[in-house]
């Protein structure tokens, strides 16, 4: 049961009809929330925006074969307008629908073509733990991210390496990537930090995060640091549909104690992952 797949097929058999994300999450077989991080996780992007983008490529052919009316594109494609076409269009592909039918000429653009709904090379996965974590208070820096774009992350554990070790109340030498307040169409916040005994001392430069108690798979990524979007990848797309269990829109915590080198990127990353009971 790969949600993925399911997707993919959903959406190139009926993106040029009405599709929403609650019809594209039914037939695949998980809930919205999983469908996204699945996907996201998976192509680097957001449901929504793959149909967007498919949409738009297509439109894009007719137009370079001289489509006699824009407006009628637009409105094959989903678009109410020629403003809100034309709009989309360029954020798309940097020009608009009038100079590409003008041009006739492809060659320029990015187009989207249907992604390859045969699943890559799976990463081997271990049957996680299943543990309620306790509770417990991080401080670091956090932003607000997609699955469209994480590029800021990694900025992230940059500001907090040279407080580690010094922030106010910081308890063990554990660092913790935390992905939290996650809705249903891939939006996200992040916090790079530790765990503290109290927020009372900490300066106002930090971000504060209380994790509450919540039931996690929790799973261990080995490897270089880089590679855990693999694993990810395989939490969502395989070990969640075929274990029977449903994520929870808690907490997701990335954990790294002493077996983990921060300098070289090297070694194991607990990923927590929050269930519902």
């Amino acid at each position: 049961m790969d949600p993925i797949k399911k997707a993919l097929w959903c959406i190139e058999s009926r993106f040029a009809s009405e599709l929403s994300l609650d019809e594209i999450a039914e037939v695949s077989g998980v809930s919205r929330f999983h469908l996204s991080r699945a996907f996201g996780v998976a192509t680097g992007r957001s449901v929504m925006r793959y149909v967007r983008e498919r949409r738009l490529s297509e439109a894009a052919r007719q137009l370079a074969d001289g489509a006699p009316d824009i407006l009628q594109v637009a409105l094959d494609w989903g678009y109410g307008s020629h403003e809100a076409f034309t709009r989309a269009f360029r954020e798309q592909f940097g020009i608009t629908p009038d100079e590409l039918r003008s041009r006739r000429d492809l060659s320029s653009l990015a187009l989207v073509e249907p992604l390859s709904m045969h699943a890559a090379n799976r990463t081997p996965l271990a049957e996680p733990r299943i543990v309620t974590g306790t509770p417990l208070l991080i401080a670091g820096f956090n932003g607000h991210f997609s699955v469209d774009n994480t590029q800021g992350i990694p900025l992230l554990w940059q500001r907090i390496a040279p407080h580690f070790g010094h922030i106010p109340g910081q308890k063990g030498y554990v660092a913790y990537g935390a992905s939290y307040n996650c809705d249903d169409v891939g939006a996200f916040d992040y916090i790079a930090g530790a765990e503290v005994s109290s927020f009372s001392d900490l300066p106002d430069e930090f971000a504060r995060l209380s994790v509450p108690e919540q039931l996690c798979a929790v799973f261990e990524h080995s490897g270089h640091i880089t590679g855990i979007k693999q694993t990810y990848e395989a939490i969502w797309r395989d070990w969640l549909p075929k274990s029977g269990r449903e994520p929870a829109m808690g907490v997701t915590l990335e954990r790294m104690d002493q077996r983990f080198d921060g300098a070289s990127g090297n070694g194991i990353v607990e990923i927590w992952v929050p269930l519902k009971g």
